[in-house]
């Protein structure tokens, strides 16, 4: 089959190759891949700024439906459409980590698309319980989005503690930065997005889709927004999607003393920030990575209701073959959510 390796460590090293197709094994399925998105973390692996074991197939936000079923698969049937939850494809299953679902800091897990191979080719195998059924109501590729709706999901809904009244900074206006808006904005939450002119199309987007203010840092004055849009006491929580060395010098700044301070971007490398904003204003610094087990059940429920429109986060559509343009536009940010297509 035809699939998208990293090949070999270092900087690219990325290419189309034939892999073997995947077997059947006792307690696995095979899916046929019906799409997979582009995450960041695909361009970090490109980029070697990410741990990968290569050779490996990259991609990991995807939905398929069961072509063939090994024993010990009772309950999933062939035809059967799912969402599939790629990181906890190998996890110890025996430290505290594990035992409390957050597989996401076991020391041995290895997920789909940089630790073990991914979706970007036709099959996958899967075991049963990294399947979520897709309601028949929810498209293929709206069932692709669940992983980074699940990432979504947890910021906002798990590890922040966003209260009515709030206003908050939502410092970096890309696929995930967009699905933490679609959030906040179902609650309701004053939301300021912030982003650079190169992002001034995703600006435009967030304005639409009902964000009460954007700011592009390069050409307007962020901090003279937050104090006139706050009265002058700051945000409350300042969301950090960007990656980006200003980003986090924008949020810690724009935050009033007590506020809250979600990291959920990826650096890729160590950076020098103002950290003492954090002990002046006693700030409440957050970590977000990933997702746990009950977040996809929430984020499935979250899709099933139909209250939040996902569809229009989807930018691009293409072959798996045009995954150069695609990565290409990601990195120049010019895109949300791309979808690639096996053929």
């Amino acid at each position: 089959m035809e699939a998208l390796v990293k090949y070999d460590k270092g900087q690219g090293n990325v290419r189309l190759q034939d892999m073997p197709d995947p077997q059947v094994e006792d307690g696995k399925v095979i899916l046929e891949v019906n799409s997979c998105g582009i995450c960041g973390t695909d361009l970090h692996v490109y980029h070697d700024m990410f741990k990968n074991y290569p050779p490996v197939i990259l991609g990991h936000e995807f939905s398929g439906r069961v072509v063939e079923k090994g024993p010990n698969t009772e309950g999933i049937n062939l035809g059967e459409r799912f969402s599939v939850l790629g990181a906890p494809t190998v996890i110890c299953n025996n430290c505290e980590y594990c035992h409390s679902g957050e597989f996401m800091f076991c020391k041995a897990k290895r997920g789909m698309g940089h630790g073990v191979n991914g979706a970007f080719t036709k099959y996958v195998a899967a075991r049963p319980d990294q399947l979520y059924a897709t309601a028949a109501h929810v498209s293929d590729d709206i069932s692709a989005l669940v992983e980074p709706f699940a990432v979504a999901v947890h910021a906002v809904g798990e590890i922040a503690d966003v209260q009515f009244g709030d206003t908050v900074l939502l410092s970096g206006p890309g696929p995930i930065g967009m699905l933490l808006l679609k959030l906040l904005l179902a609650q309701g939450i004053k939301t300021i997005v912030a982003g650079t002119s190169q992002d001034k199309d995703k600006l435009k987007t967030a304005m639409e889709w009902g964000a009460h203010t954007s700011v592009m840092v390069d050409v307007d004055d962020l901090q003279a927004v937050v104090q006139q849009e706050t009265k002058g006491k700051g945000v409350d929580i300042a969301f950090e999607t960007a990656g980006a060395q200003s980003s986090v010098a924008n949020c810690l700044t724009a935050l009033r003393p007590l506020g809250q301070y979600v990291q959920v971007g990826h650096f890729g490398k160590d950076i020098t920030i103002p950290f003492d904003l954090t002990a002046f204003r006693q700030l409440n610094i957050k970590g977000s990575v990933g997702y746990t087990r009950t977040t996809w059940d929430r984020a499935i429920e979250i899709i099933d209701q139909g209250n939040i429109n996902l569809e229009d986060v989807i930018s691009h559509r293409m072959p798996l073959t045009d995954w150069q343009k695609g990565f290409d536009l990601m990195e120049q940010k010019k895109s949300l959510k791309i979808l690639l297509y096996p053929s």
